[in-house]
């Protein structure tokens, strides 16, 4: 028979072991935690039944779900056979609610990021829980894990989203309050980085100069030269598709389902962006959908790391640059040079915390973001030049 002291000092080995309590009743202990389990046999066949994840679930409760279990089993009945509708109080079941609901206005990864954080550290401890019932301590608890594997950014980004199901099931009758706020400085704050990036006038034009005389694959020289003239995010750079580009407008528009903020995007298109897209035209337009498929399949863009790695073998360190610098170069260097604000950050297609200003119109100031990205272009040529002033 087990015990709460034993559950509290057992702690995992190299391989998952199990602590026995009776009637089937076992504790799974596993490198990611401790897990209730019973085996049984029914119409002779062994099974085994999940009854929840310690300490979230406690020796008691385990035991009286035993208990309940083998009450089916004596009257014919497999206690895992799903008769009853879930309980649509606990937490997992409120959480994919909201998710089902709002998982269609983000980018997939973005989407797929969010359930497999919640999966893997929220629902084996507190999924089984009434969210209604769920403390800050509780929580916190959940997030503590992945704050001790160093993942501190991740913990507050599971806290914000775990915020967004307490306020939905507020809304839905199922909470009476978001519990996320009383974590507020429970968690360190994450250290800030900034993106490795080059904003020197003078060494923005060795790197054009290193990018035109890159000698790797053709299509990821085609990427690297697009990169600084657009200055996108990598992934938008990587699944451009040759149906988003308008050579009449001189325009790349992208819908809003491969966007970070899920709204479409236009990017104007200098002169000097439309000759690498026509030079690299012949060679993949007529077998990939992709401007920049992987060398290696049609059928898959670029990978995500094709343009960083080119970044290295020129010579660029990790402290150096990287492939979202060459965004940080572009906005740097436009306000450096008097351009407004608001039309940068619209080009840049970042969130608007303003939430008059969110109302976004994908085509809003787009005269005045053409005549930037014209400049912008002329400008790299003049440093790629050396013909730049630094008065």
């Amino acid at each position: 028979m087990l015990t709460d002291t034993a559950i509290k000092k057992a702690v995992p080995q190299a391989k998952q072991y199990k602590m026995a309590d009776g009637k089937g009743l076992y504790l799974l202990i596993k490198k990611a935690g401790k897990y209730w389990r019973m085996d049984y046999r029914f119409l002779k066949k062994r099974k085994t039944m999940a009854l929840g994840v310690y300490p979230t679930v406690k020796l008691k409760e385990a035991r009286t779900k035993r208990d309940a279990a083998r009450g089916k089993i004596n009257s014919g009945i497999d206690p895992m056979e799903k008769v009853d509708t879930p309980d649509q109080s606990m937490f997992e079941f409120v959480a994919r609610e909201w998710y089902g609901k709002n998982k269609h206005t983000w980018v997939t990864a973005h989407a797929v990021r969010v359930l497999s954080r919640l999966e893997k550290n929220i629902f084996p401890w507190l999924g089984e829980k009434s969210i209604a019932e769920i403390t800050p301590p509780d929580l916190l608890s959940a997030l503590r894990r992945v704050e001790e594997r160093g993942a501190i950014e991740t913990a507050h980004r599971i806290k914000n989203t775990c915020g967004q199901i307490f306020r939905y099931a507020v809304a839905t009758g199922k909470a009476t309050r978001d519990i996320t706020a009383d974590l507020r400085g429970a968690i360190p704050p994450p250290k800030k980085t900034h993106m490795a990036t080059i904003t020197d006038p003078a060494e923005v034009g060795g790197l054009l100069r290193s990018i035109d005389g890159y000698k790797g694959h053709f299509i990821t020289r085609c990427a690297l030269k697009l990169a600084p003239l657009t200055f996108v995010r990598p992934g938008e750079l990587r699944h451009a598709e040759w149906s988003e580009i308008n050579f009449e407008k001189a325009e790349w528009k992208i819908e809003a389902k491969k966007m970070k903020m899920a709204r479409p995007h236009i990017i104007p298109l200098s002169r000097q962006s439309v000759e690498v897209l026509l030079e690299i035209q012949p060679y993949t337009a007529h077998r990939s959908k992709y401007v920049f498929p992987s060398p290696r399949t049609d059928k898959r863009p670029l990978s995500d790391n094709g343009v960083l790695s080119a970044i290295r073998r020129m010579g660029y360190g990790k402290h150096e640059m990287c492939g979202h610098g060459f965004r940080a170069m572009a906005s740097t260097l436009l306000h450096e040079n008097g351009f407004p604000g608001h039309i940068i950050e619209l080009q840049l297609a970042h969130a608007e915390r303003n939430s008059v200003k969110a109302a976004y119109n994908h085509a809003l100031y787009l005269k005045e973001r053409k005549e930037m990205m014209t400049w912008w272009a002329g400008y790299l040529d003049k440093l790629k030049l050396k013909t730049f002033s630094t008065t």
